[in-house]
């Protein structure tokens, strides 16, 4: 006689959801967003995964769900309220910016003790401070975009939330640096490159994580990390006038911010990075799934992916092998990298822009804008 199916927990179920979608939205941290999420919650990412929303627009969005979640709990002691009051708003407005010199004098300003204390215990918070004004405008966005999908308004518009935001942006001293200190440009690849000179396994996975990333336009670390097999297909080699032909290979990256309708972003790869990343697929028989895996002690791949977090640490480690500072690079290192590569060659902007699918003109310029002011007559006048 078969036994009875043990009914699941609310968190249990709501768990086992969140697997059905990680293909496309990779969760390391399954069983702490099934408990801050509510049922209404999953269904909405389930809802957009069949919607087709990008992926990385998708990865963003469940992120600051989770931490909009995660704060409201912690800075009131019940799930966040749907739509949002405006006193609400103002609450997280007042959490996130503010001014550091008061906060000496003031321990009332800003975001109270416990509640940062209870966020940084959760692993949302980890920098010291206030917030990015653009991060808590990108966070009240999502916010207001989640309240519309299910067909409610919030206070997002009202005029003392904007004047609010714009007070506080004033009180904030912080200037914000780039994301990586320093671009991971071609010459320092290499030295990177260099440490991953042997056959084991983690050489050739870590080798072909730098060479896939920043030859394919410099990849973000979420696309790095959940990158599969089906995304790959292989493309006719290009011919060379003066030596073999070269392999190519294309990855499919979907629907991204910058795709609409049922566009599919792909970029290109073309020899050496198509080879080392041939190389690691090949030694640790990958031919479905993820293609990036974390490695056991003893040399085992796993089956799962390595989540974005380990494709920074990863960078990090090789920089600090190379004998760099690992202060001054991240995986954000190989994005810009790339582009400031491009225009130190002298590669045409639209041209670089295909490849690292950037969405902003001016955003992906600046990059150049440096690159030609550097090597410039107007940098050398004596």
């Amino acid at each position: 006689m078969a036994k009875p199916k043990k009914s699941l927990s609310a968190v249990e179920r709501r768990a086992e959801e969140l697997d059905t979608i990680a293909a496309v939205l990779p969760i390391e941290r399954r069983n702490e967003l099934a408990e801050l999420l509510s049922d209404h919650d999953v269904e909405t990412l389930r809802h957009l995964v069949n919607q087709g929303m990008g992926d990385n627009t998708l990865r963003a969005l469940t992120s600051d769900l989770t931490y909009l979640e995660a704060w409201g709990l912690a800075a009131t002691g019940t799930p966040l309220p749907w739509p949002a009051p405006e006193a609400l708003l103002l609450k997280f407005v007042a959490h996130h910016l503010w001014d550091p010199q008061r906060r000496e004098t003031d321990a009332d300003h800003g975001m109270p003790a416990d509640v940062d204390e209870k966020l940084r215990q959760q692993g949302f918070l980890k920098s010291v401070g206030p917030h990015a004004p653009s991060t808590v405008r990108r966070r009240l966005a999502n916010w207001s975009t989640l309240s519309k999908w299910r067909g409610l308004n919030g206070a997002f518009a009202s005029p003392a939330l904007k004047s609010a935001i714009r007070l506080a942006v004033r009180a904030v001293p912080r200037t914000r640096g780039r994301k990586s200190a320093k671009a991971v440009t071609g010459d320092v690849l290499a030295k990177l490159l260099a440490t991953c000179a042997t056959d084991s396994l983690r050489d050739l996975r870590d080798r072909a994580i730098l060479m896939v990333a920043f030859a394919a336009g410099g990849r973000r670390r979420s696309e790095i990390a959940g990158l599969r097999a089906e995304q790959l297909s292989v493309e006719a080699p290009i011919a060379m006038p003066d030596g073999p032909p070269l392999p190519s290979l294309a990855i499919h990256l979907g629907r991204t911010k910058t795709s609409s309708g049922e566009q599919d972003d792909v970029v290109y790869l073309t020899g050496r990075p198509v080879e080392a990343l041939n190389a690691w697929l090949a030694a640790a028989k990958i031919d479905s799934g993820s293609v990036f895996r974390a490695i056991g002690r003893w040399g085992t791949v796993s089956r799962r992916a390595i989540d974005p977090q380990s494709v920074n640490a990863i960078i990090k480690q090789r920089v600090e092998l190379a004998g760099l500072d690992r202060g001054e690079f991240s995986a954000h290192g190989l994005r810009s990298g790339y582009l400031t590569e491009a225009a130190t060659r002298g590669i045409p902007l639209p041209e670089a822009m295909e490849q690292s699918r950037h969405r902003s003109v001016q955003q992906a310029s600046s990059y150049y804008n440096s690159a030609t002011r550097r090597s410039g007559r107007a940098a050398r006048l004596l």
